[in-house]
């Protein structure tokens, strides 16, 4: 089965304790543990700082890409800390997979882990709409009849920044979507 892990930092497997884009060792990111779990091939197009594509452009790329068996998207969380609530992010979500659907043989919209208070995420609002977020993507799951996988409960270990997933949190977060990937 080959995988299309489009995302941001927690896909791309940021490492906050470093500096310019470090990133922990592929024995610590979740693509990589996956793949090596299941023997799939996923194609991890994570990138810091990714925010939900809104401009025609990015779709253009997304329909030209070699044919998958799956799209996985985990976006959401930039845009939250950009100043969108969750009800937008969910609408931005919306917008930028309807025109995929017909160039998909399956998604999977995959909501991002929940944020914690710490050094990029001051306020408790910032955590409310970040938990809320998984509410608003299973709506849009639902109309699109996409497929959908709320990690709010798994509990994946977020740094000090109160975003980035840690090397634990990687090792929970692949544990758990190897059981859920459908």
């Amino acid at each position: 089965m080959r995988i299309l892990c489009f995302g941001d930092s927690n896909m791309y497997g940021f490492d906050p304790r470093g500096f310019l884009g470090d990133r922990y060792g592929a024995g610590d990111r979740w693509v990589d543990l996956v793949a090596a779990g299941t023997g799939w091939e996923l194609i991890n197009a994570g990138v810091n700082g990714r925010v939900i594509p809104r401009n025609p452009y990015a779709l253009r790329l997304l329909r030209e890409c070699e044919p998958v068996d799956i799209f996985l998207v985990m976006l959401g969380t930039n845009d939250l800390l950009q100043g969108a609530s969750a009800w937008e992010t969910a609408d931005r979500m919306e917008a930028f997979l309807s025109p995929l659907l017909p160039h998909c043989k399956q998604i999977l919209l995959v909501c991002p882990p929940p944020m914690k208070r710490g050094a990029w995420v001051p306020t408790d609002e910032l955590v409310a709409e970040s938990i809320r977020l998984g509410e608003e993507y299973r709506h849009i799951a639902e109309k699109l009849g996409v497929s959908f996988v709320d990690t709010r409960c798994w509990n994946a270990a977020l740094a000090f920044d109160g975003v980035h997933l840690t090397e634990d949190g990687n090792h929970t977060f692949a544990r758990h979507l190897m059981e859920v990937i459908p």
